[in-house]
């Protein structure tokens, strides 16, 4: 056992090999394609699996194969058996000596919250994120979304949907993710991020102390045919974004823990969702 532990934090003690880890930790539960890391983390590719393979060897990332993709994966029952020796073991089994802001037992304060939601144009799934939780979530949250690499203009389909849900469209727009990361910014409760791995798109990680889940979207905008296609390909986002605002709304934000909170973010992107018309 302390030999598993002695093996994992030395092979973390490399500090590219810890931005994998981090990256994977803010992926979690999704699995990430080999080249999405390496071109996020700016790390080539022969590098890479090196860095991979040391992991998977310590048990703190899995691999799978999908076609002629190799898809990673952190092991969090492996993570959480390291984490947990540290805290019972080295900590005498009072995490408040090795965190003394016992961030991860502190309840939620009963106050407003704010959340983001992010992908990469900022012109349909954020937008429906957005407007679905302001909506659902009443005086809860205070809510916004932003891109990677926002568009000029909100797409004319997403639009229409949320016109025809009944969503007040008039404050939207798209917007670059950096207008949050200001020191001006409101600090985030939550950040969610809907774009979709499967497509290989850069879905932002977000620095800092938010509980942050990936509930993972096809993106509409690249859906191709006929104009009805195209609309029911944002209908089917706007329903099933839905189904996951309205599980994060009933959720008792409260009266949960971080750990718990944490938990049930992930729950809820790990679920499937089917496709709501």
């Amino acid at each position: 056992m302390i030999e598993q532990i002695t093996d994992q934090l030395a092979i973390l003690g490399h500090p590219q090999r810890i931005s994998v880890f981090r990256m994977l930790m803010r992926r979690f539960p999704d699995t990430v394609p080999a080249g999405e890391l390496a071109t996020e983390l700016g790390i080539k590719a022969s590098t890479l699996s090196n860095y991979l393979n040391a992991l998977q060897r310590s048990g703190l990332v899995t691999q799978e194969r999908v076609g002629t993709s190799l898809l990673y994966s952190i092991e969090m029952k492996n993570v959480q058996h390291m984490l947990e020796f540290l805290l019972n073991d080295c900590c005498r089994g009072r995490p408040d000596i090795c965190m003394p802001s016992t961030q991860g037992t502190r309840k939620m304060t009963d106050r407003k919250f704010n959340v983001l939601f992010l992908c990469v144009g900022n012109s349909a799934r954020s937008i429906f994120a957005e407007s679905l939780l302001r909506t659902l979530g009443g005086d809860r949250f205070s809510v916004y979304s932003a891109g990677t690499q926002p568009t000029s203009k909100l797409n004319p389909f997403a639009v229409q949907v949320l016109n025809d849900k009944g969503h007040d469209t008039s404050g939207l727009r798209s917007k670059h993710m950096s207008e949050f990361a200001t020191d001006d910014a409101p600090e985030m409760d939550f950040v969610f991020t809907v774009c979709n791995q499967a497509a290989n798109e850069e879905c932002p990680a977000w620095e800092g102390q938010p509980i942050s889940g990936h509930w993972g979207m096809v993106d509409p905008v690249k859906t191709t045919g006929t104009e009805a296609e195209q609309s029911l390909a944002f209908q089917n986002a706007y329903g099933a974004l839905k189904r996951r605002i309205e599980a994060f709304t009933s959720l008792p934000v409260e009266s949960l823990d971080r750990i718990a909170l944490q938990t049930a973010v992930d729950d809820i992107g790990r679920t499937h969702v089917e496709d709501t018309k």
